[in-house]
């Protein structure tokens, strides 16, 4: 694995959403006319700083890039000269410093809506949300659900796509509620499939909910025939080449693409023949899969791609686009949707009704970071537009040490009518250090375990 290809779009994106996050604060601080003394992305020792601005503003890159802060003039943090008192943001209506601190998560959310925005009126191609049904006693079995159901709505709600399907199920199973999934089948007919999602707990992060539901994504049966073989890997060791087709697998028969990757998946590091055709001439080669770990589970892997029949991607793939007005109220329901559904995920960890395996930390958030890019900038800028809600909804939170913390000093400041004593203060502050360390702990220990686990 070449780490720069993860830790490359994991700063391009921390850099960014930091910036933009720290941004807000800098902009709304300087419309209320508080003076900013440093704008920094990362905290410890500064690897580049320079002054600009009317207020010889000092912009620093620091060392280290988890996190950031805007330093603005104030009296509880030094001596503050009487000409600029009232620059100073302890001076400020208690109104004006709700907004400056708000105005870093805000900032967040709209650069999603921006992104997304982006994304939905651009047009992105998607997997269709068309089902396959994994096993016959599962809940999908149950409620009627046939292979190659194309479902069209969650609950009356449209769905154009596999992620929205996901999200739209995931939505649904944190509420415990009876779902209708109004499909059409492959014979072009209307249909209703009634699942009852009732008693499913979300208890392990690595744990796909579709697949627990009973479903996957539809694939047509595709040929085993080879496309493309990986440089170095187990195939091309054993001399497949691209347009080979596989008719036989440890003595096995092998009908399908999807057979032949279940039969390998159960053969790592065992020698087998494997039975191929090549330019209509059969031929016996020595196959050794490679080892690999899924989820914890020893698997085998040859490193060859599938050569995709004429017309196959169609069927799976749909270019999914919104005009620019229709994308735009798309990009905020979406943003709003996910803001909400990461509340509700932090409160079911908090009563335990959702498993703290589900906490990541940067490791994994780098992973993904270096997945999506390998994807391509569609699924990257996805991918930073989520990790952007996440920071604004996790800056939201009532900790004294983050912005929800100071805003909620604020609202009680409103209520009383007076500012909450300095002993309170310090006091949360310490609670809130303890609370944050305890967050970051188990979003490294989840990080870990899953790079032990693979």
């Amino acid at each position: 694995m070449n780490l720069l290809e993860y830790i490359i779009p994991f700063i391009l994106a921390l850099g960014l959403l930091i910036f933009i996050h720290e941004l807000g604060h800098y902009l709304v601080a300087r419309w209320c006319g508080v003076k900013v003394l440093r704008f920094s992305i990362g905290f410890g020792k500064p690897l580049a700083k320079w002054q600009a601005g009317r207020d010889r503003t000092e912009w620093v890159v620091a060392a280290f890039p988890l996190g950031g802060y805007v330093k603005m003039l104030d009296e509880r943090e030094g001596t503050v000269p009487e000409p600029e008192l009232p620059r100073s943001f302890n001076r400020q209506p208690v109104g004006r410093r709700f907004a400056i601190v708000a105005a870093g998560p805000i900032a967040n959310f709209l650069l999603a809506i921006v992104l997304y925005w982006g994304l939905f009126s651009t047009g992105t191609e998607e997997l269709r949300p068309r089902l396959a049904v994994l096993e016959e006693t599962s809940i999908a079995a149950q409620a009627g659900v046939r292979d190659g159901d194309l479902v069209e709505a969650v609950n009356g709600e449209a769905v154009r796509s596999w992620n929205e399907l996901r999200w739209a199920l995931l939505r649904q199973v944190l509420d415990g509620r009876e779902v209708t999934l109004r499909v059409r089948t492959l014979e072009e007919v209307e249909a209703y499939r009634r699942m009852n999602f009732a008693g499913i707990r979300i208890d392990d992060a690595e744990a796909d909910l579709i697949a627990r539901i009973g479903l996957r994504p539809w694939r047509p049966v595709i040929p085993p025939v080879v496309g493309q073989v990986m440089s170095g890997s187990a195939a091309a060791r054993a001399g497949v080449e691209s347009g080979d087709r596989f008719m036989s697998l440890a003595g096995e028969p092998v009908d399908s693409w999807m057979q032949l990757v279940e039969r390998v998946r159960t053969l790592p590091g065992m020698t087998v023949d494997a039975e191929i055709l090549r330019g209509g001439r059969p031929i016996t080669l020595s196959l050794v899969p490679d080892e690999a770990s899924d989820g914890g589970e020893r698997i085998g892997r040859i490193g060859v791609s599938v050569a995709e029949p004429e017309g196959h991607r169609e069927a799976l793939f749909a270019m999914v686009r919104y005009g620019p007005i229709e994308g735009l109220a798309k990009a905020m329901v979406k943003t709003w949707d996910t803001s909400v559904l990461s509340l509700k995920m932090i409160g079911r960890m908090i009563t335990g009704d959702v498993s703290w395996k589900n906490l990541s930390g940067p490791v994994t958030i780098a992973d993904y970071a270096g997945q999506t890019a390998k994807l391509g900038w569609t699924h990257y800028l996805g991918f930073v537009a989520l990790i952007s809600i996440s920071l604004g909804v996790l800056n939201l939170l009532p900790i004294p040490v983050l912005d929800g913390g100071h805003l909620m000093y604020y609202t009680i400041e409103i209520i009383k009518g007076g500012p909450v004593s300095e002993r309170a203060m310090e006091i949360g502050q310490q609670v809130g250090l303890v609370a944050l360390a305890m967050l970051m702990a188990f979003a490294f220990y989840n990080d870990i375990t899953r790079l032990i686990s693979g």
